[in-house]
């Protein structure tokens, strides 16, 4: 009979050579994987020892008191809040990140290089807001360049080569883009006035992109990290398993019900993978589930905590800045897509289960209602104070966020058996600031680093002259364009995280999809949810190459399940252009619903088409009906 998890009070036993196995692949790479990216030098804060922990520790509290005191501190200059924000980022990535002495010693002198600019330009920043943009002398032509290249070399140990050298061909582009022939070059830019417009002026590395990560996504990363550190995590698979646990199929669903409920604050797909796979993978495994089908489910359902609110990642944050649409709506309009998605996936489990008889988990292993409810509490509180600070009090999301991070800190002096340990305490709060001085610090990385795409686009009209392009290519037709548009979603999310996907798509595409007709939230959350494709799309799919690790089968077979799994992640884009209504939950509700109730219904369907072991005519003849029925007559 299972152990109970002295620690947690888990009844999902891991002593099993899978579940150890698991486990240990996950604490190495969920770290790291916070923000969804490649793990580099994941577990390096986890090692560290001696006085340089402390060091850490410090500056992960310093990230969080800064980032906290400017939601109180009333509004603070961009050039003051924005430069410092990079500046607590820079040690995080340059040095922690370092892979030997060498690197190391390269990355301290350019933190010191980074921290002393950005403390300089924000000391300066009146001055510097006089000349509107223009680099004046030599010296600060130098520190522009020495800027630039530090960010593409945080971004470059953050999570690979891909998104730097994006940035790196952005930057070339709008230095020597004049001798490019044709109608893709542009005029010319002054280099003075150039460089200074992304590094001393509010676009480029300090716009309003920046401004996302300084003022919303770092808030709600503290907010994670604060229930991560205790017991919210437990909570989730405690109630996950209790909902799901009874039923066929029942760890598989457990793992859609724990990884929407935790992707809620991770927002991250691999990061998912790594946490809750290490519990609902072993349990597959031990029930007999075939290993391609336990890696496919975890990875699948993974994927959708960067769609499913409130968190979305940073994406969502993002869109709030890109469309002007408030937060509370674009929760609102996420919201259904989210759950077709995840009854897309149950309805495919379901379908696997008349294939493989897949048994529920078993009584010993379900946790029992005392541990569900208390557990429970560790992440209802805080997120009850969340939704109800912005839906009741009317207070900004961050401020909402400020006030959960609040309950949750009071939270971590008890554990699940609600008794107080003054020394475990202690240690949440050194997880807590580790955690969140790193992720912070990922995140600040990939946004500043796609900041300078987005300056270069808005200074070149390169932006404009790709939608001209797309327009033309498509015939001024709105659904190849939206083919063409998911087929760059797809090719630039193999390469760069999810939401620099999405950010760079849409300012390329996203005009040209307006110019089509279609609202501008409606483009923003068709991009979105095609930047996702790469995590279990072949040839590059994050998600499942770490679950194939994890139940240690090849990540082909991994991935063709996933994408039967995960059919929805195709079609909902497509339905949202299909059935506008779809995402108008705050405005039109009933429209909304009918619209969900549809697009449900038709991704039954198909997902039961693609799955099922029926004679061939009768599985098209199902797929046909379930696209007529989401894709005619649209709400």
């Amino acid at each position: 009979m299972p152990e109970r998890d002295p620690k947690s009070g888990n009844r999902f036993s891991d002593k099993s050579r899978d579940g150890t196995e698991s486990r240990a692949q996950a604490d190495e790479l969920a770290p790291a994987l916070a923000t969804g990216e490649p793990a580099v030098a994941a577990n390096a804060a986890d090692e560290l020892t001696g006085a340089s922990r402390y060091v850490w520790i410090a500056l992960g509290a310093a990230a969080i008191i800064f980032h906290i005191g400017l939601i109180f501190s009333g509004l603070v200059p961009h050039l003051i809040a924005r430069p410092l924000h990079m500046a607590l980022a820079a040690p995080w990535v340059l040095i922690l990140l370092a892979k030997g002495p060498v690197s190391r010693a390269i990355g301290i002198a350019l933190t010191f290089v980074a921290v002393s600019i950005c403390i300089w330009i924000a000391w300066n920043q009146d001055a510097l807001g006089d000349q509107y943009g223009f680099l004046n002398g030599t010296g600060q032509l130098v520190m522009a360049c020495v800027l630039l290249l530090t960010v593409l070399e945080m971004a470059r140990r953050a999570i690979g080569w891909p998104l730097p050298t994006v940035a790196a061909i952005a930057l070339l582009y709008g230095l020597y883009g004049q001798y490019l022939p044709g109608e893709f070059g542009h005029p010319g830019l002054p280099v003075g006035s150039f460089l200074g417009t992304l590094t001393i002026a509010g676009g480029g590395l300090w716009g309003s992109l920046t401004g996302v990560s300084v003022e919303i996504v770092a808030i709600f990363v503290i907010f994670g990290a604060v229930l991560n550190a205790g017991e919210a995590g437990q909570g989730f698979m405690n109630v996950a398993t209790a909902v799901a646990g009874r039923l066929k199929a029942g760890a598989a669903k457990v793992s859609v019900v724990a990884s929407a409920l935790f992707g809620s604050i991770s927002g991250s797909a691999s990061a998912n993978v790594a946490s809750t796979g290490a519990v609902t993978l072993p349990a597959m495994r031990r029930l007999g589930y075939p290993r391609s089908l336990a890696g496919a489910v975890e990875a699948v359902a993974s994927s959708g905590g960067q769609i499913m609110p409130p968190l979305m990642g940073a994406g969502a944050f993002v869109m709030v800045e890109l469309t002007g649409t408030p937060y509370t709506q674009i929760m609102a309009a996420a919201f259904l897509p989210a759950i077709l998605y995840f009854l897309a996936v149950w309805v495919g489990i379901n379908a696997f289960a008349r294939r493989h008889d897949l048994k529920p988990v078993s009584r010993e292993d379900q946790p029992p209602a005392r541990d569900v409810l208390i557990t429970a509490a560790f992440f209802a509180v805080p997120f009850a104070v969340l939704l109800e600070r912005m839906f009741i009090g009317g207070y900004t999301p961050q401020y909402a966020a400020c006030s959960a991070i609040i309950a949750g800190f009071v939270l971590l002096l008890w554990d699940a058996r609600l008794t107080l340990s003054w020394s475990r305490t202690l240690e949440r709060l050194e997880t807590l600031t580790l955690t969140a001085g790193r992720q912070i610090a990922m995140i600040a990385s990939i946004i500043l680093c796609a900041s300078i795409v987005i300056g270069v686009l808005g200074l070149t009209g390169l932006g404009v002259k790709v939608t001209s392009l797309i327009l033309s290519a498509s015939g001024d037709a709105l659904w190849p364009a939206l083919v063409l548009t998911a087929i760059a979603c797809l090719v630039l999310g193999m390469e760069v995280p999810t939401t620099a996907a999405y950010v760079i798509c849409v300012s390329v595409a996203g005009p040209a999809l307006q110019r089509l007709g279609l609202e501008p939230l409606t483009v923003h959350m068709f991009v979105f949810w095609y930047a996702l494709l790469s995590t279990i799309t072949p040839p590059v799919c994050g998600a499942v190459f770490i679950a194939a690790g994890m139940v240690q089968e090849n990540w082909l077979k991994v991935a063709g399940t996933a994408m039967a799994l995960g059919v929805g992640l195709y079609i909902i884009p497509l339905a949202m252009i299909a059935n506008p209504s779809l995402i108008g939950f705050a405005a039109t509700p009933v429209l909304a619903i009918a619209a969900f109730v549809k697009t449900g219904v038709g991704l039954t369907a198909i997902s039961y088409a693609i799955i099922t072991r029926a004679n061939l005519a009768m599985r098209a003849g199902l797929a046909v009906v379930g696209a007529a029925v989401i894709f005619i007559g649209g709400f």
